[in-house]
């Protein structure tokens, strides 16, 4: 595959929930080898837009290709991380079990794993510091925990497309700045990493690329050109005070920690 092939592209795509439309319109392209967020305020779409860009949702309308094909032609170049909420964490299995389930394939599903298989899960435990925890059942673990063996499982799926939804919610603020090191070392060997994130500091401390989101699309680009204050303010509606602060603030490379932050800050609800 050509590397001026976008590792997503997304066309006129149009999706509902009982008739409500939540994504309306959308269009663009994503670079391949970039650390790539979604961000928008709560209700915008983004989770939707994963679960359409995965075909977990029918849109109403429009289109998804990656790497120039249809996911179902590429799905094993493609790994998913969906919220951890989604996900039903009683399922008898370890650490390690949950992990080498990132090794099978469609066309290996019956087939016993081999020792190269248990040495990828095992060294992709390793790359989220949960190694010692690899015989301990995934019920049992903090919901930080069981958000980094899912990371795990996915790395062990070495794909060249990572698409995770909220990785870093319930994680300590020093385990996601090991996670998001470790997303950095991805995108140096290839890997395209597109990431939902709220934390605006460390979405424009570390990603390339942003998607822009308010169930429309308002921008997708290079990073200094999607956050200005007037497309920030466009996606974050009511909040005009806090984004015009966000702007100045991105402007001296000095920011607030989180979207949350800047609600109890000003005392106003979610967008």
């Amino acid at each position: 595959m050509e590397i001026n092939t976008p590792a997503l592209e997304v066309h006129n795509l149009t999706a509902s929930y009982n008739r409500k439309p939540v994504l309306w319109d959308i269009d663009f392209q994503l670079p391949q080898g970039q650390l790539i967020g979604i961000v928008g305020p709560n209700g915008s779409g983004k989770t939707t837009l994963l679960k359409n860009i995965m075909g977990l949702m029918e849109p109403d309308s429009g289109y998804v290709n990656m790497f120039g094909q249809k996911l179902d032609d590429v799905r094993e170049r493609v790994s998913y991380v969906p919220q951890r909420e989604s996900v039903d964490w009683d399922f008898p299995a370890s650490v390690l079990e949950v992990v080498q389930m990132g090794r099978y394939r469609k066309n290996n599903l019956f087939k016993r794993l081999t020792a190269r298989d248990h040495e990828i899960a095992t060294q992709s435990l390793e790359k989220v510091n949960m190694l010692e925890y690899a015989r301990r059942q995934i019920s049992q673990l903090s919901g930080g925990q069981q958000q980094r063996v899912f990371i795990a499982r996915s790395l062990a799926q070495q794909a060249d497309l990572y698409l995770m939804d909220e990785p870093f919610v319930g994680v300590d603020a020093a385990t996601e700045e090991s996670i998001l090191k470790l997303l950095t070392e991805m995108r140096q060997e290839g890997k395209t990493v597109i990431i939902v994130h709220h934390d605006l500091q460390t979405a424009y401390e570390y990603f390339d690329w942003i998607v822009l989101l308010n169930t429309r699309l308002v921008a997708a680009g290079p990073k200094d050109d999607v956050f200005t204050s007037n497309l920030l303010q466009e996606a974050y509606g009511g909040r005009l005070t806090v984004l015009s602060r966000i702007g100045d603030l991105i402007a001296k490379k000095d920011f607030p920690l989180r979207e949350s932050d800047f609600k109890e800050k000003e005392g106003q609800g979610d967008g």
